[in-house]
């Protein structure tokens, strides 16, 4: 954490997200730097729909993977033009639907020949062809946490690839919706490259399928899932850009004239954000001592979602460390951010970051126990 913002902690209620937009700025260029030429980043919207970090986001030229009417116009707010934004999402309703449409958004990611049959029947209402692409599940486990695992054989999410030619010929048979493209995404917090490598190769086999059948398409979304490394920001802020798309670069056979998409979240943003807190009461137990902090569950749900871990920091203390249970205050036994975690010796009033905080924590934020949602602090 930056010193400046050390000393001037005082000024600021907590608990709140800090985000450091250098960090943010440095990402992006990164992926500038290393995305294959002519290919096109969306920025997944659920990671974090901040608009400040929107806006600059939106300022690098990305686009937007939205999972909800609601996404869609906090994106167009943003500044992101619709036609580069993408529609995700097994429950799209018939409002958000027709929300998109009137937008003319740049395509519909179908999870489902139901859902193929009402974006056609809507689009005919409004006299409107709706660009579809289908989501792919292409049998692919990205070895991550089985809540957000989503390209294997059965999840609610996406069309099983041995439904594909079944899906092709009814979005043929149908008057107003074209098929575009072909949507995938394996997983979140994928650490092995492993898992893009098998995805390049079903969907070089796919390729070849469609053009034997005579179908074309303009592009393939390879999705996201790019992993950070929670356990040691510092050294590793940067995801490893260069490689992931490099796979893509070197193995993707693309046939001629079709694009590459690519929708990465965390990845972009999760390095940038920290939650910031300050601690109420040290608890000395039977067996361990607990820190209890003003911040919860309520503001970083995933350790109690998922188990996730986040390095934990105190900035105003140097003493000798000790381990303790650092929790929140929400009236849950699973509002607990990590055990035996080794801090400085910690008092009350001491400030605590927890660090990797820029995706899913303020996008997932909730005011369970009536607790008013913490706000944002940005480094400029």
């Amino acid at each position: 954490m930056k010193q400046d913002f050390i000393d001037g902690i005082g000024r600021h209620d907590t608990p709140f997200y800090y985000y450091d937009l250098d960090v943010l700025h440095s990402t992006l260029h990164a992926i500038a730097a290393t995305q294959p030429v002519d290919s096109i980043v969306h920025y997944a919207l659920k990671a974090n729909s901040d608009l400040r970090l929107l806006s600059i986001i939106a300022q690098r030229g990305l686009g937007a993977d939205c999972v909800s009417g609601g996404e869609i116009q906090r994106a167009i707010s943003a500044g992101i033009h619709p036609q580069h934004i993408v529609y995700s999402g097994v429950g799209k309703t018939d409002r958000e639907i027709e929300y998109a449409l009137s937008c003319n958004i740049d395509c519909f990611n179908v999870e489902s020949l139901a859902e193929l049959q009402v974006i056609d029947s809507l689009a005919a209402a409004c006299g409107k062809i709706a660009p579809v692409a289908f989501r792919i599940n292409p049998h692919i486990d990205a070895h991550t946490h089985h809540y957000i695992t989503t390209g294997t054989s059965e999840t609610k999410f996406g069309i099983d690839i041995s439904q594909l030619d079944q899906a092709i010929e009814c979005a043929v048979a149908l008057s107003h919706v074209r098929l575009r493209g072909l949507h995938f995404h394996i997983g979140s917090q994928i650490l092995s490259l492993e898992p893009y490598c098998m995805l390049c190769s079903t969907i070089n086999r796919l390729q070849e399928q469609l053009a034997e059948r005579g179908i074309d398409i303009d592009y393939i979304n390879v999705g996201g899932g790019l992993g950070i490394d929670y356990d040691s920001p510092d050294e590793n802020t940067i995801p490893p850009f260069a490689q992931y798309f490099d796979i893509f670069k070197k193995q993707l056979q693309l046939q001629p004239g079709v694009k590459l998409h690519f929708e990465l979240g965390r990845s972009i943003v999760g390095q940038c954000g920290s939650l910031i807190s300050r601690v109420l009461y040290v608890k000395e137990g039977v067996d361990r001592d607990f820190v209890i902090l003003d911040a919860g569950m309520t503001e970083l749900i995933r350790p109690a979602l998922y188990q996730a871990s986040h390095l934990i920091e105190n900035l105003t203390s140097q003493a000798e460390v000790q381990p303790y249970d650092i929790v929140g205050p929400v009236c849950e036994t699973s509002d607990t951010f990590g055990s035996h975690i080794m801090l400085p010796t910690t008092h009350r009033g001491d400030i605590i970051a927890i660090r990797s905080a820029g995706a899913y924590a303020q996008s997932m934020a909730m005011t369970y126990n009536s607790r008013p949602l913490a706000p944002a602090v940005y480094s400029e």
